[in-house]
């Protein structure tokens, strides 16, 4: 039997204006951007995310943490998207005051991709597995984040492979040859520092949740 969830009014208030920012931002990222078929690429993952979490949450509502991150991960996506990764202004400037060789948001974009993520996964596995508690619980979090990332590079390569020079938009290399590796190793940077800075403000917030006294109640721990 599920254990209740109990929330604040600001926690059951969060979510709803998080999902507003983010559908007017979408809205708004789609005026007009750089390039149509990047800003698709780019954005559909908020385009499919976001649905899936309004099915699935009455179910399995998330934690405010990640509902932050997520919906931080989806305002990056979105910039990407209406500028493309090389051109967005913020990436200009930091790669002014940098003194910077490239524009430098792609990469802040794949840091992300390892940082939210690893809260995301470590969720499900603790609210769904036997893992809480678990030694193996970060190792499996940041292996999983790292195969997202490959996966990730995989379906650029595919896109380059499809789309040709039409693609290099949504590829963003900016004439690395070493943009993949970089690209992955960014991710797992970003999954570990996600862990060792916010596991302990994620698990309080699990508990308020009632996720972790589930677990502890009617799951074994393991070592």
């Amino acid at each position: 039997m599920k254990a209740a969830v109990t929330t604040s009014p600001t926690s059951r208030r969060l979510p709803p204006a998080l999902a507003v920012a983010v559908l007017l931002a979408l809205a708004l990222s789609g005026l007009q951007p750089h390039d149509r078929i990047t800003w698709v690429m780019e954005t559909c993952w908020v385009m499919a995310g976001l649905p899936l979490l309004v099915v699935v949450w009455r179910r399995f509502p998330l934690s405010p943490l990640l509902c932050c991150l997520l919906a931080a991960h989806a305002l990056i996506l979105i910039v990407g998207g209406h500028y493309t990764y090389a051109e967005v202004p913020l990436g200009h400037w930091l790669q002014d005051v940098l003194d910077l060789s490239r524009n430098p948001y792609d990469r802040i974009g794949h840091l992300v991709q390892g940082f939210v993520p690893a809260i995301l996964v470590r969720e499900l596995l603790v609210r769904t597995s036997p893992l809480r508690g678990s030694a193996w619980l970060a190792p499996l979090t940041v292996c999983a984040c790292l195969a997202f990332s490959a996966f990730f590079e995989l379906i650029e390569w595919w896109s380059a492979l499809i789309g040709g020079a039409g693609a290099d938009a949504f590829l963003a290399t900016q004439g690395d040859q070493w943009d993949t590796q970089w690209d992955m190793a960014c991710a797992l940077l970003g999954a570990i520092v996600s862990l060792l800075l916010l596991s302990r403000v994620h698990d309080r917030q699990l508990a308020r949740y009632g996720a972790a006294e589930e677990g502890r109640t009617t799951r074994p721990r393991t070592a």
